[in-house]
């Protein structure tokens, strides 16, 4: 790993038993020919998930990271613990059900990063181009993400679709607080950077279960929300001309 790698694929893991290996070796079989890194973010996993990390740490040296949380803290504190140690000037997020294809990645790096992206594109969010999810998650989906895009503006249709490929340094103008990765485009464009969205694939979960309930992803969707509309109204950043930064054209 002493080459710092062109993207790091980060995946938080929480409960994963049985995904873990196909999720990460897939990974490898898809983004053949870049180079890569793979950070794993374990939050504090009750199952044999940990095992499993470690088991695929000895697998790949060159190529896997594993952090373990010493407590819970959520899935968007298991991202930026993973965006610290990130090393590549793009950073994949895949959830770690396998329910999001690595090879989405491979094809939108090939036709949009490798001959050159656009210098102010901060982030590629994922739109589903099918839904494995029941007739009610799905209209909850459309209900949820029509109230979010009328509020936030935020140029995206799916910000439930776990799919985001994100430009490092745009990840790490953002704040954080708890559940933040619901509203990566609208973080991400307040920051001053672009957003763009692509049609990425939807599988069904490899194994286990959803950690996600309806009552209580509502809950927290409407005073998340809330904030939300709050921050995006208080002004986004300043960008000194001195710094040569592409948000400035």
């Amino acid at each position: 790993m002493a080459n710092t790698p062109a993207l790091s694929v980060l995946i938080p893991f929480f409960n994963e038993e049985g995904n873990v290996h196909p999720v990460i070796d897939e990974i490898h079989e898809a983004l053949a020919g870049i180079d890569f890194e793979i950070i794993c973010v374990n939050d504090c996993s009750a199952d044999a998930t940990s095992m499993e990390l470690a088991e695929a740490k000895a697998r790949h040296p060159h190529t896997v990271v594993v952090l373990n949380h010493v407590a819970r803290r959520g899935k968007s504190s298991a991202l930026f613990s993973g965006l610290r140690s990130a090393r590549g000037e793009w950073v994949q997020l895949l959830d770690g059900d396998g329910q999001n294809d690595p090879h989405d990645t491979a094809r939108l790096w090939a036709e949009i990063i490798a001959p050159g992206a656009p210098a102010r594109l901060g982030i590629i969010a994922g739109k589903r181009n099918s839904r494995n999810d029941s007739g009610f998650k799905w209209l909850q989906s459309r209900v949820a993400n029509g109230v979010r895009r009328f509020v936030l503006r935020d140029d995206a249709t799916d910000t439930g679709c776990g799919w985001k490929l994100i430009r490092t340094r745009a990840f790490r103008d953002l704040p954080y607080f708890a559940s933040m990765h619901r509203f990566l485009p609208a973080l991400v464009k307040r920051a001053g950077w672009d957003v763009r969205e692509e049609l990425v694939n939807d599988r069904e979960r490899l194994a286990g279960v959803s950690k996600y309930g309806f009552l209580g992803r509502l809950g927290a969707g409407i005073f998340d929300l809330i904030g939300m509309f709050w921050l995006t109204r208080r002004g986004g950043y300043g960008i000194p001309a001195e710094w040569n930064d592409p948000r400035a054209s």
